[in-house]
């Protein structure tokens, strides 16, 4: 009984934790991904169409990233492209993006509708939120299209979809 008794006390002691010093607080942290949505500019394209487009700013340290630290500019089409293959092709649930705001795309309205500083804001805070949600995902971090979104210049909407591979 007695050596029953002590294989049990064994098992469950405490582990020796390390205490945390100041230096071991404020480090880097081992793996990071930091993601911005910032800077967003109206602009008028051919014919007087009107766009927004965000700069997406991109920090890791994540082996899965080849590019550590990447801007590139994006509008909301081109997040509605990258919900859009994640869902069909990753096994991951894809979060909502923020509205498509209709009614304030309506001719005739006596303010500047999606054009609005406060609408921009708005939509700009939600896609932060959408891309940090996706990319924070461990299975969505290996999708081809997340990597190219975040770090391509240009999306080349005939790409392969596929996994990224580390090597």
């Amino acid at each position: 009984m007695m050596a029953e008794t002590d294989t049990t006390a064994e098992a469950t002691r405490r582990l020796n934790v390390k205490k945390q010093t100041l230096d071991d607080a404020y480090a880097a942290p081992a793996n990071f991904l930091e993601i911005d949505v910032v800077n967003p500019v109206t602009t008028i394209g051919i014919g007087k169409k009107r766009f927004t487009d965000y700069e997406v700013r991109m920090r890791t340290n994540l082996p899965v990233f080849k590019v550590k630290e990447s801007s590139v500019r994006r509008r909301y089409s081109d997040f509605e492209w990258l919900r859009n293959e994640l869902e069909r092709d990753s096994k991951i649930v894809v979060p909502p993006l923020p509205g498509k705001a209709w009614k304030r795309q309506l001719p005739f309205r006596g303010d500047d509708g999606i054009f609005e500083e406060e609408f921009i804001e708005e939509r700009r805070k939600g896609l932060e939120i959408f891309i940090n949600k996706i990319a924070g995902h461990p299975l969505a971090q290996n999708e081809r299209c997340l990597h190219m979104f975040l770090q391509e210049p240009v999306i080349d909407k005939n790409y392969v979809p596929g996994k990224i591979r580390n090597t």
